[in-house]
């Protein structure tokens, strides 16, 4: 019986996760966008859908003194997948799917299965309901072990996905997730594999508690209010609603998590950053509060999807192994 739930919520996560890569990649390259200094673009050159940077002395201390250049824009969602698939080709959008598939294999298997087993045993058997607050407390343990699991594969998910925005010479080219981590293992370390993960616990834990509890709850509301039937519509606008919360909740973690998780380690430098509140506090600093919310945009409508398909993939799998 509890086999099924890990089974169950790993193939949802699975298809949900190829699914919609190519937003979290998109939010990934936001969320590093003004970490470090960027390269000029001429006066003339205007992306669609950008926003520019006002100078500052830091872009200023960086920019070529030899010519009259405009700080580099930052890129809005729709201009940034343009200049990906403009410079690195349409498959780059797809860079790391193989990381994204066993992340979602590890985390959201265990994760899902491990609230699956929470439930049964914390439903009431009379009203064969789950107390909210129980259910938040089996969103963030199971969110939370889950993470801790999936997070090398989380790591190498990051590192593919921000590869593509440095200049050619400094690229890391992993040829896939497994190479990822054996390299990064090699280079900087076992240890390395779980660099950020508190913060990729601390995030896993507030999206799985705010993405399941929320999908539940919303879910058992429609249904005892009878506004519709058990059915898809119902799924969808459930995990419509959970998809949001959980990006709320979640994007300022995910920013700071991103950031540590990418940060270039050399011999006999000093990193950029000392840890996740070291990397908030300089990323506050430098780029203000509003840069916690990078890749909010991108982030709802990966999440959306995302926990769209993963419910609605989810409610359909457990349909056909419900005689199993």
């Amino acid at each position: 019986m509890g086999v099924k739930g890990f089974v169950e919520g790993g193939t949802a996560a699975v298809i949900a996760g190829c699914s919609t890569h190519p937003l979290d990649l998109i939010k990934v390259r936001m969320q590093l966008q003004g970490e470090i200094p960027t390269p000029t673009f001429s006066h003339h050159y205007r992306p669609a859908f950008a926003f520019y940077i006002y100078s500052s002395p830091y872009t200023a201390a960086t920019a070529s003194t030899s010519s009259l250049h405009l700080p580099a824009p930052r890129l809005g969602p729709i201009s940034l997948a343009f200049r990906i698939v403009q410079s690195e080709g349409l498959l780059a959008l797809f860079f790391g799917v193989s990381a994204t598939v066993l992340r979602q294999a590890l985390y959201s298997t265990t994760s899902m299965g491990l609230y699956d087993l929470f439930k049964q045993r914390w439903t009431d058997p009379e009203t064969k309901t789950m107390h909210l607050t129980k259910k938040i407390a089996a969103g963030l343990m199971s969110g939370g072990i889950g993470a801790a699991v999936g997070n090398p594969a989380d790591v190498a998910m990051v590192r593919m996905q921000a590869d593509g925005r440095l200049p050619q010479a400094q690229r890391r080219n992993y040829k896939s997730v497994f190479d990822a981590i054996a390299r990064i293992s090699k280079q900087e370390g076992v240890a390395s594999l779980w660099r950020g993960s508190s913060l990729t616990v601390n995030r896993a834990m507030i999206v799985a508690a705010s993405q399941l509890a929320t999908y539940d709850q919303i879910k058992e509301t429609i249904l005892e209010k009878g506004v519709m039937q058990d059915g898809m519509r119902t799924h969808v606008a459930a995990s419509i609603a959970a998809g949001i919360v959980a990006a709320i909740a979640s994007n300022p973690v995910d920013v700071i998590k991103t950031r540590v998780i990418n940060m270039k380690v050399e011999v006999g430098k000093p990193p950029l950053y000392n840890g996740a509140i070291d990397c908030l506090m300089k990323t506050v600093r430098r780029e203000g509060f509003k840069a916690l919310y990078k890749g909010f945009l991108p982030t709802v409508s990966r999440q959306g999807p995302f926990t769209v398909v993963l419910f609605v993939t989810l409610e359909q799998v457990r349909k056909l192994l419900k005689e199993f």
